[in-house]
């Protein structure tokens, strides 16, 4: 029940940016954890590795990753771009007012108490 409409409100931010999603995801996964292979982004997002080809692909078109040499020949790492970055922190500025906006009236202690939990429940699943 909070899943739909907190992801159709997402990508309608996000779309300010002419970005969705998935593609914001892996931007996010960049940024504060370094380059990545697809198979990593695949785990990270629990999608199967050809979606995230997919997605790395629009966001090496807009220029906002690139591909750069791994630990062999076959491992094929991305990282962002210049351009990437610059998009990265724009991006995080709409979505910083937007979950401002959505935790409007709960505590901090409410909000890490949720993340607990669901973190929980993560880990329940998994």
């Amino acid at each position: 029940m909070l899943y739909r409409p907190f992801e159709n409100q997402l990508n309608v931010e996000l779309s300010k940016h002419n970005l969705h999603r998935a593609q914001w995801t892996i931007l996010y996964y960049l940024y504060n954890y370094g380059s990545a292979t697809h198979v990593e982004i695949s785990h990270y997002q629990g999608v199967e590795k050809p979606t995230i080809t997919r997605t790395f692909n629009s966001l090496e078109e807009f220029n906002y990753v690139e591909q750069i040499k791994g630990k062999d020949k076959r491992e094929k790492r991305m990282q962002l771009t210049e351009l990437g970055r610059t998009i990265y922190e724009n991006v995080r500025s709409t979505i910083d007012q937007f979950e401002q906006e959505l935790l409007t009236g709960i505590s901090e202690d409410e909000q890490l108490e949720t993340i607990r939990i669901i973190k929980q429940i993560r880990k329940n699943l998994m």
